[in-house]
């Protein structure tokens, strides 16, 4: 049977309405795509340059125009990587910053962990007041601190006979265990979107504090976890104000620290070799980044919605 008149335009004019808003949207989605393609361009333009430059030699680094296609444009220079490492003594600069990044990021990651599970889980007199004032923490910046965190350090260095004073790790490892403010933040809104069932629940069952903590919960932080550590880490690893101010020893400095060696004073800066070394110093950041990807954008999406 034939459609009548009205509901065959009918169908024509949703059929019409359906494809503009396709067109839209394919329109759309092709505007946003530039948009993310033309920033993320912006963003690679450092990197490339630093590769470019680590390949090509002192005197050729600020020609113009730029050359950027090693093989097509100039011959690249391979030698510059092993030629920074051996200037900078990267083998101790790299061990000195693994050990103060990986102890500093299991130092945040378990105190953090502790504090936020006694701020989400417990109730006591005075809770929000102490949470109130972690949280103050955050709007004194570091550089205020700086002056009577590096006397406090200094005295604990003379009562312990130089174990744990200037010219050590300890100023550098220490604190993180004590917990850090955004840390503790961020762990305490995962911790306080989870239900109290599921901690009664478990107490049904015989479990305790500590139980339900790593049996409970932390599967279930697992990206805020990994949020918390990847962000230690990076921090750690790129410092370079506290390692230059506690540590004295050129053995006991970090590779921050390491990549100023290349820095003249009258203008004589090997920039090739510099990009060089700073292109190595990234490739762990990267690593970690690559291989805890997943739970950390689940983090920070996670933590966004829920924060």
């Amino acid at each position: 049977m034939e459609l009548s008149i009205p509901r065959r335009q009918e169908r024509i004019g949703l059929r019409e309405a359906l494809g503009r808003e396709s067109v839209r949207s394919v329109l759309w989605s092709a505007f946003v795509t530039l948009i993310i393609a033309l920033g993320s361009l912006l963003l690679l333009f450092p990197i490339a340059f630093m590769i470019t430059t680590s390949l090509k030699t002192s005197g050729s680094v600020f020609l113009l125009p730029i050359r950027w296609l090693p093989y097509v444009e100039f011959t690249p220079r391979w030698e510059n990587f092993p030629e920074a490492l051996n200037f900078m003594k990267w083998t101790t600069l790299y061990q000195n910053t693994l050990t103060i990044s990986i102890s500093n990021m299991i130092g945040d990651t378990v105190s953090a962990c502790f504090v936020a599970y006694g701020f989400a889980r417990f109730r006591a007199p005075g809770r929000q007041v102490l949470f109130t004032l972690v949280l103050a923490t955050l709007m004194i910046p570091y550089q205020v601190r700086l002056v009577p965190e590096y006397l406090g350090f200094a005295k604990l260095g003379a009562l312990t006979g130089g174990l744990c004073g200037i010219d050590t790790f300890c100023p550098l490892m220490l604190p993180p265990w004590f917990g850090s403010a955004f840390n503790i933040f961020l762990l305490r809104q995962f911790l306080m979107s989870i239900p109290m069932e599921m901690d009664e629940a478990a107490k049904i069952d015989g479990a305790g504090p500590f139980r339900i903590l790593k049996d409970v919960l932390l599967p279930q932080i697992r990206p805020a976890l990994a949020a918390v550590a990847i962000g230690s880490f990076t921090f750690n690893w790129s410092d370079f104000l506290r390692p230059l101010i506690y540590l004295n020893t050129t053995e006991k400095r970090t590779a921050a620290v390491g990549l100023s060696y290349f820095q003249a004073t009258y203008g004589g800066t090997p920039y090739n070799l510099l990009m060089a070394a700073a292109l190595v110093m990234v490739i762990p950041v990267l690593l970690l980044f690559f291989f805890a990807q997943r739970y950390f954008i689940q983090g920070i999406v996670v933590s966004g919605v829920k924060g």
